[in-house]
């Protein structure tokens, strides 16, 4: 019976036009699925874990970096990798204890939606010791916590980042790498709802080449 009723249907006018037009649509409407799955599956299996570094060297030590005065210059890259804003930042770093302020003075190259060109963050951190760290800022959303292995850190944070006139809530997921003495690479994931949105890349340069870092 149901070949038989397949049969007559293939006769029908435009029955088989129009079944290969739904075969279609719905091959392009699994196509981004499968692709979206496929990228998920991909991203659980590659995912870094701060301890894979625990061998490299030189050794990375906020308290030895960042002491003094420091300079830096970076790139914002949207979800798909085109370049939408170059800064530049100039750092100041004492440390009180274990305690050290950073406060860092951003210059862009085009205005927010505001007008602005300049940000300024100060950070309060704190080294609780084994490598690992919190801290807080002015727009940071609850405590950012860090911690570094070999020559790499770890930062994550949430953060409220303003967009035309609608602040809205991101987490930052920064990796720190000392490549010498006095060169830190710096690369950020913005990701809402668990989806990269921006990528940030920057190099920080340390001013004072007197300081050592700690090799151990």
């Amino acid at each position: 019976m149901q070949l038989l009723a397949m049969q007559r249907l293939n006769k029908l006018p435009g029955y088989r036009h129009r079944l290969c037009r739904i075969r279609k649509q719905a091959g392009g409407l699994l196509k981004p699925i499968l692709a979206a799955f496929s990228a998920l599956l991909l991203v659980s299996c590659s995912s870094v874990d701060i301890e894979d570094y625990r061998d490299s060297r030189p050794g990375l030590e906020l308290e030895t970096f960042f002491n003094g005065k420091l300079t830096a210059a970076g790139v914002v890259q949207d979800f798909s990798g085109k370049v939408i804003r170059k800064f530049n930042v100039t750092m100041s770093s004492q440390w009180q204890g274990n305690q050290l302020t950073l406060d860092e003075d951003f210059v862009y190259d085009t205005p927010d939606a505001k007008g602005n060109k300049n940000q300024k963050r100060i950070w309060t951190i704190t080294a609780l010791g084994n490598g690992r760290y919190q801290g807080v800022a002015g727009d940071i959303i609850g405590v950012a916590q860090g911690q570094a292995v070999g020559s790499a850190l770890r930062w994550q944070y949430d953060m409220l980042l303003p967009v035309d006139d609608t602040e809205y809530r991101v987490a930052f997921d920064d990796w720190m790498f000392l490549v010498n003495d006095y060169t830190i690479i710096n690369r950020s994931d913005i990701k809402k709802f668990g989806i990269l949105v921006a990528q940030v890349t920057l190099v920080i340069k340390k001013e004072d080449n007197t300081v050592r870092i700690n090799k151990g």
